[in-house]
């Protein structure tokens, strides 16, 4: 997943520039910076896919392409928020909330074969959840781990 890999090739460079740059290994700097620019990669989705992210969200969920937007710049609000010190741990903290409570929405997609970059319902199904509930349990930690360490 492409998350995934934004991730953990922005944790490599970061951790690398500060050890260049700064001489030493940050890595709660470098986790929180990954984790950034994962938000922004994902981010950029909200408005570049919003047709297909709301066909993801459940049907009891109103203005679904609003929420998409807002969920979007939610997660850019988080980026930066996460490279404040003084916001760190309120924002790792919100970023947990807010990785569980779009879970959902991931479970929704997977069980109505939701492709969101197509915006059609030809997606990989159910499967798709034994990668993605995972991945977001592994976020979750990322976020707790760096966002929430002192």
């Amino acid at each position: 997943m492409k998350p995934l890999l934004v991730l953990l090739i922005a944790f490599a460079i970061a951790l690398l520039a500060t050890k260049i740059f700064r001489h030493d290994w940050n890595f709660i700097f470098a986790g929180n910076a990954a984790l950034s620019m994962m938000l922004v990669f994902t981010a950029i989705g909200h408005f570049v896919y919003s047709k297909g992210m709301a066909m993801m969200m459940p049907a009891v969920i109103p203005f679904k392409t609003a929420m998409v937007y807002l969920t979007g710049l939610i997660e850019i609000a988080a980026a930066i928020g996460l490279l404040i010190p003084s916001t760190r741990h309120i924002t790792a903290f919100m970023l947990i909330i807010f990785f569980i409570t779009i879970l959902p929405a991931n479970i929704n997609a997977a069980i109505h074969k939701v492709d969101f970059q197509k915006g059609t319902y030809g997606g990989s199904g159910t499967n798709y959840l034994w990668f993605r509930v995972p991945l977001q349990v592994f976020f979750i930690l990322w976020a707790w781990y760096f966002g929430l360490k002192l």
